[in-house]
């Protein structure tokens, strides 16, 4: 959570997010500034909430991972024409929704959002006899989690399934343990991830997103932010980029000019997860090790390049 003694010697603080991709990423970016730049870097864990605030307030300068359109009000309440916040313009392509390994399908025949209205077939993600089933929607601190509660609760699976809130490592050892075990199981998704590569899934098919139908308020604007949002349809188009404070162009804009040009791949933010969450890899050391493998391209960034 960084400590206070690491704080003020740090000239750069990089915010690292809970979920494995933006751990690496963070710490390529530390990485790749210390070794070209000789830049003393912190990369100091913190929630995306918290991250922002830094960002404004000048104790955060980087966040390596900022998912859209999940985060748009932030981004529209700190990163406007005069926000102290910049939003790096390369971004990696990406989705969200509600995936079931393939098995799931075959044996529950739930095949899509509309099919978790029937009690009697989201029977079959009761565990516990409490006659309802049981989904993994994201861990606690996730803009993502609060999002699919909404979502639940406007097509109305909330009414028949439980909601469960945990850290991204335990939704994927109980993916894990289902597929093991030959149960069915149903979960928030989303992709580049290394479930995908792990297990044969399938995402449930949803009404196309329509943006006079999507209507998020966030925890964080509004105390009432369940009650007030409606969001019956599926994700818009997701993407995420690197965030920074403005403030740090004016102060150190060759860290700015390599931050515009990094220009991570899906395939790679998979590999990322992979090392993390499956080889069980430290963050710090698959990406001080990736930074030396690839050493052109982070030339290329330091130059104002991408691939």
């Amino acid at each position: 959570m960084g400590q206070a003694g690491t704080t003020a010697a740090a000239e750069l603080v990089v915010a690292m997010p809970n979920w494995p991709s933006g751990q690496v990423t963070a710490n390529i970016i530390k990485t790749a500034l210390n070794k070209n730049f000789g830049l003393d870097v912190e990369v100091r864990e913190m929630g995306t909430m918290n991250a922002f605030a830094g960002l404004a307030s000048g104790e955060v300068d980087i966040h390596p991972e900022v998912w859209l359109p999940n985060l748009n009000s932030l981004v529209d309440r700190y990163a406007g024409k005069d926000g102290p916040v910049q939003i790096a313009d390369m971004g990696v392509s990406a989705w969200q929704g509600v995936c079931a390994t393939k098995q799931t399908v075959e044996k529950t025949g739930i095949h899509a959002i509309a099919d978790l209205l029937d009690p009697k077939k989201t029977a079959a993600f009761d565990t516990d006899g409490d006659g309802q089933g049981e989904m993994w929607i994201g861990a606690e601190t996730w803009s993502s989690t609060a999002i699919e509660r909404i979502r639940a609760n406007s097509y109305g699976y909330a009414k028949t399934m439980r909601l469960l809130e945990m850290p991204e490592e335990m939704g994927m050892a109980a993916v894990d343990a289902a597929e093991a075990t030959d149960k069915p199981i149903i979960f928030a998704c989303y992709s580049p991830h290394v479930v995908f590569k792990l297990h044969d899934i399938v995402k449930l098919d949803e009404p196309a997103y329509d943006a006079a139908k999507w209507h998020v308020v966030l925890p964080a604007d509004d105390p009432n932010w369940l009650t007030k949002s409606s969001a019956p349809v599926a994700w818009d188009k997701a993407h995420f980029h690197i965030a920074y404070a403005k403030a740090l162009a004016a102060r150190k804009p060759e860290v700015t000019k390599f931050l515009e040009s990094i220009d991570f791949t899906p395939d790679e933010i998979t590999e990322m997860s992979y090392a993390v969450e499956v080889d069980r890899q430290p963050p710090a050391d698959y990406a001080a090790a990736w930074v030396d493998k690839h050493g052109d391209r982070v030339s290329n960034w330091l130059k104002g390049r991408g691939q």
